[in-house]
């Protein structure tokens, strides 16, 4: 009778080990998670207006996109070698978009151009996502 209880229990501890989630997954997980939050970063920018926006908001989004990069980047190490691979091109362009948009910023000589150039930069940045993260299959 013992010995059946403590096989029934090491059955449920092996069943119960095997659904937790792997390292893979939960990398998966991570770069999906930082993915939507970049996407909802991106939108938050698309809504803004000439007359709507302030440079508060715009560090804000940027700053989030930035921190979600980085959790995709330190997430990479623990994906599928195929993932890892698509991962990191789409990571590596969309960085790539950022930081040119960003120097393109500083460019504006006043506050009209800065306001025209912002919407030129968001725009942009919503296509560089589009062809380079949302590819990111999380689905």
């Amino acid at each position: 009778m013992r010995l059946r209880i403590v096989v029934a229990a090491l059955a449920a501890a092996l069943v119960l080990a095997g659904c937790g989630e792997s390292d893979q997954e939960k990398a998966q997980s991570k770069v999906c998670d930082a993915r939507a939050e970049i996407s909802k970063q991106v939108d938050a920018l698309k809504a803004l207006t000439p007359s709507t926006v302030t440079i508060d908001q715009v560090k804000q989004s940027v700053d989030a996109i930035g921190s979600s990069l980085k959790d995709i980047a330190d997430a990479q190490g623990d994906l599928s070698d195929e993932r890892r691979s698509q991962v990191q091109e789409a990571n590596q362009a969309f960085s790539e978009q950022i930081k040119g948009i960003g120097s393109s910023l500083l460019q504006s000589t006043s506050v009209a151009d800065a306001r025209t150039q912002l919407q030129q930069a968001v725009t942009q940045l919503g296509e560089s996502y589009n062809s380079s993260l949302a590819r990111v299959d999380c689905g």
